[in-house]
């Protein structure tokens, strides 16, 4: 739990964490009903045997996790499966990620040497995990460079200033086209959007039409669509006409260099 040095820092993230389940109001259906299990909790809790003091100051009321199920993100859970499957089994001597989740890039630390970019600074000490600053827009990277690249639900961001970067309608194209410029001939490139339907949510992402996308990768050739579809199943090897028509699936596109 975060701590701070200012105590007004503390009292103010103390009511920040108990006004937040019930403030938000996509969690009050599930939180707000919970909050007099939670109290009465705290109060049996403290009288029990070998139990620890209570302070107000540390309590951090978590009010829906009480479900039948494990919630996951289905997208970023089997987007990273797939890729590190795929990754593994080519087994390369190194491996290009391109901001996608860190905990990915971290992982395949574990397999091969990983050379790691993003936007914005980032300090980690890690064996086999290498750090560039960069943008996707303008890579440090030579033409036909890397023979090992992934870049896992980062493109439907670009151009929409949501991390700093600059205002650009072309965004997701323009980062499609760099990742085509430094892909080697033969190597391997795993990439992921949102995909269905097209549309703009401003600022967070587009979702994008498979077709499109693959259009955009022209130069290269596709080796493999699956998908995370509408209802968060997995499906290897998805019809690009089922993608066509979500609303908001995960499009996942292995590409080689011809």
């Amino acid at each position: 739990m975060r701590r701070f040095n200012n105590p007004v820092k503390n009292i103010a993230y103390l009511i920040y964490r108990w006004i937040t389940p019930i403030a938000d109001p996509l969690m009050i259906k599930s939180s707000l009903p919970n909050f007099p299990g939670y109290l009465k909790d705290m109060i049996t809790y403290s009288k029990m045997k070998g139990a620890e003091p209570i302070n107000l100051m540390n309590t951090y009321p978590i009010l829906y996790e009480k479900s039948s199920g494990t919630p996951f993100d289905a997208h970023y859970f089997y987007q990273d499966v797939w890729a590190f499957n795929k990754i593994n089994s080519v087994k390369p001597k190194e491996h290009l990620d391109i901001s996608s989740k860190l905990t990915f890039a971290g992982l395949l630390s574990a397999i091969t040497q990983i050379i790691y970019v993003d936007y914005h600074p980032l300090k980690i000490r890690l064996r086999n995990f290498t750090f560039k600053q960069g943008d996707i827009l303008s890579l440090p990277f030579k033409r036909n460079s890397v023979s090992s690249l992934s870049c896992l639900n980062v493109a439907e961001h670009i151009g929409l200033g949501r991390y700093g970067d600059k205002l650009d309608p072309y965004g997701t194209k323009k980062a499609c086209k760099e990742l085509q410029r430094i892909l080697a001939t033969g190597g391997n490139l795993y990439f992921s959007v949102p995909v269905g339907k097209p549309r703009l949510c401003f600022n967070a992402h587009r979702v994008n039409s498979p077709k499109k996308i693959i259009e955009y990768f022209k130069g290269l050739k596709l080796v493999e669509l699956s998908a995370i579809d509408d209802q968060n199943n997995f499906i290897e090897n998805i019809d690009i006409e089922t993608l066509e028509n979500c609303s908001f699936a995960c499009g996942l596109f292995w590409f080689t260099k011809k």
